[in-house]
């Protein structure tokens, strides 16, 4: 086996990796002695809808699976439990342990689309800390100093605006840290913004002298949509893993040149060797950069949904995009007497607004029977009608 192009590819996107010659060191013990290793992810479980970046670590932990990991999935549910004392959300309640089992039971139908199940074991960190106590917990805070504490970058500048950080947000790293030594992980794998609570984990397994130290393994964040921010259900820049399959091709179409190689490196199975190669043909203009998006996103559909429904997708997208053809399943809607054209688009659920309506036939992007429309107070009368916003969203409306 050869460990060195394993570890090539384990590494391909891989912002940082603390401790890498361990993690070949692991690797090489599954081949030589078939010892498996232990690698850990914490999940927050008051948000379970996954979108395309939060898969970029599960890709990367589902290729480990295939080279002697056994995942430790971890549900932060004592903290959950107790709320979010980091400031950036006072809205947040603590939930309770049934809306804790519901989430967790949302995230096993979501992430098993990529990981494999029979080298999965779901955790639940309040098995340990519920029996840490008071004076476990104490013992906990006399291993890390404030002034340590303060290197975290947005404790630190929340110190220097001097914005209030509470003695329970200080808690949150050590018992993220504790986790690795509850768990006795090997491997921890995180974002980059997780980098000290990821190192914490070292420090504690070293202090609480558990005989190793995990190694850091931090991925890059995926960019959005949009090019710009990270990808966010709340800026609208994000890709669900259970959207339909043709949303979800078509909106992997949409991005740009640049971005797609950032996608393939992070989210594709492509091999390391495979991706240098990719890079040549489209530097060389012997790949179209279209043809390398719709291998992209056949690859990802499939992985969520199935191949048949990719190659379904894409046919379906070259129907619209390509031959200027009507998707094949279309939302149809009815409405009495005439109507204003942007609270149609609202009444067929293509706007949420009359407001963003207008803006949209403002931008150029509505249709109505496939012919631009810039008239913002056009009004439908008697008949039938195609709405289009964009180039993917359709509807059929009758007006009686």
């Amino acid at each position: 086996m050869d460990i060195a192009k394993i570890m090539q590819d384990i590494k391909k996107g891989c912002a940082e990796i603390i401790g890498e010659q361990r993690l070949e060191e692991l690797i090489r013990n599954y081949y030589e002695k078939n010892e498996n290793f232990f690698v850990k992810a914490g999940f927050d479980p008051t948000a379970p809808d996954l979108h395309l970046g939060h898969s970029v670590v599960l890709n990367k932990m589902a290729l480990l699976q295939k080279h002697g990991a056994i995942i430790q999935f971890l549900i932060g549910d004592f903290t959950a439990q107790i709320g979010d004392p980091s400031g950036k959300s006072a809205t947040r309640k603590p939930l309770t342990k049934d809306e804790v089992l519901k989430n967790a039971k949302t995230y096993e139908e979501q992430v098993f689309k990529i990981l494999n199940k029979e080298k999965t074991v779901l955790c639940f960190n309040s098995k340990w800390l519920n029996d840490l106590g008071s004076a476990g917990i104490i013992k906990l805070s006399a291993t890390f100093n404030v002034a340590r504490m303060l290197e975290r970058d947005d404790f630190e500048k929340r110190f220097k605006a001097q914005n209030p950080i509470s003695i329970c947000e200080f808690l949150y790293p050590l018992l993220q840290g504790y986790d690795s030594v509850a768990l006795k992980s090997d491997i921890e794998m995180g974002g980059t913004d997780q980098k000290f609570n990821l190192l914490m984990g070292r420090h504690l397994q070293r202090t609480y002298e558990l005989g190793k130290e995990q190694v850091v393994f931090m991925m890059p964040l995926l960019v959005g949509l949009d090019g710009v921010q990270k990808m966010s259900k709340s800026l609208g820049n994000y890709i669900g893993i259970t959207e339909n399959a043709n949303d979800m091709y078509a909106k992997i179409l949409s991005i740009s040149d640049e971005l797609m190689l950032s996608y393939y490196e992070l989210l594709s199975d492509i091999s390391f060797d495979d991706f240098q190669n990719l890079k040549k043909e489209l530097k060389n203009s012997t790949l179209h950069p279209k043809k390398a998006k719709e291998n992209l996103a056949i690859e990802l559909v499939d992985r969520f949904h199935s191949k048949e429904k990719a190659i379904m997708a894409k046919n379906e997208f070259d129907k619209i995009h390509s031959a200027n053809e009507l998707p094949t399943v279309i939302d149809e809607f009815e409405c009495e007497n005439e109507i204003w054209l942007a609270k149609a688009l609202v009444l067929c659920g293509l706007e949420s607004s009359t407001s963003a309506a207008r803006r949209s036939i403002k931008a150029n992007s509505v249709s109505v029977n496939l012919k631009k429309v810039k008239d913002e107070q056009m009004q439908l009368c008697k008949g039938d009608y195609v709405l289009q916003l964009g180039k993917r969203k359709f509807a059929r409306l009758k007006v009686k």
